[in-house]
């Protein structure tokens, strides 16, 4: 008989959006068989994003991280690396300072500040493409760690009880996108008048899995402040503040660079939940929910 399954797990939220942060039991090689498992039915829920820590190769660093979602890897998560930080601090391996960290797309410095929020200073970030016709709308094609197309001219009005037709405008505005030519786009990012007067803007984020972002979503406020600052709407050092469509908020700012910028994205994260999850190999949902060889290897 195959003994269980044992994977140690700490979840956390930031800005409402949740992050399971992966602390043994399995390696990265395998979260394509293991990622539905891990975050998705019986054991978690679509929306999660997990964060794979394992030991660095680069010894400056103190943690290797792989981000996932319900249909993949990724290669950056803003809100991720929050709520990977404040793990840390949870378990004890940190200290308020700044700590670098190995992801897909380069190493990534976060600063833990005294009040437990976080700041990170994310890779760099710029616009592929101004004023894009797509789908009925206009809009521009950045990355952030990520790849968006952020939309404002949308006509929809950014509340919660619009999730519904803002989704599937979102995945209907992503299909075209890519259809215009930009297939690296998994993202979509519509903008709207802030709820709060202290914000700037209020965003609603299409995630690649079909869930939208809880957060204001660290890569898009990235995406978002290479747009503004290739138009010169914001100057370097300036504050903008993007607020989620729960009306949740993240401070941010840049620094001008060749050819991009570095965004500096600033929130906090609140563990919820220490546990371990159990794979036992009688289930017949152990790797999840609509998990198949063929999903498996997608």
């Amino acid at each position: 008989m195959n003994p269980t399954r044992r994977i140690s797990i700490i979840d956390s939220h930031t800005g409402g959006e949740p992050t399971r942060v992966v602390l043994n039991g399995i390696k990265a090689a395998d979260l394509e068989t293991w990622r539905r498992a891990i975050l998705c039915e019986p054991r978690g829920h679509e929306v999660i994003v997990g964060a794979l820590l394992e030991e660095p190769h680069d010894p400056t660093c103190i943690s290797r991280v792989t981000f996932f979602n319900n249909v993949g890897l990724l290669g950056m998560c803003g809100h991720g690396m929050i709520g990977v930080i404040a793990t840390l601090r949870y378990l004890g391996g940190i200290t308020e300072g700044e700590h670098h960290i190995e992801t897909p797309v380069g190493i990534i410095t976060a600063t833990l500040h005294e009040d437990d929020r976080v700041s990170i200073r994310n890779v760099p970030s710029y616009r592929k493409a101004r004023a894009v016709s797509a789908g009925g709308v206009t809009g521009d094609v950045a990355y952030g760690g990520n790849w968006f197309f952020l939309v404002s001219d949308h006509g929809m009005d950014l509340t919660l009880q619009n999730i519904p037709q803002l989704t599937r405008a979102s995945l209907a505005m992503r299909d075209a996108i890519r259809a215009a030519g930009y297939p690296e786009v998994d993202h979509v990012e519509l903008f709207g008048p802030p709820h709060d007067p202290a914000n700037d803007s209020r965003n609603f984020v299409l995630c690649p899995g079909g869930e939208y972002d809880r957060s204001p979503c660290g890569t898009g406020t990235s995406a978002k402040l290479a747009c503004l600052a290739a138009d010169r709407k914001l100057a370097p050092g300036q504050t903008w503040h993007q607020e989620s469509i729960i009306g949740s908020a993240f401070e941010a700012s840049y620094e001008q660079g060749e050819g991009a910028i570095t965004p500096i994205i600033t929130g906090r994260a609140f563990i919820t939940a220490e546990t371990t999850l159990l794979f036992d190999p009688e289930d017949p949902f152990l790797h999840g929910i609509g998990f198949t060889p063929a999903t498996a290897l997608s």
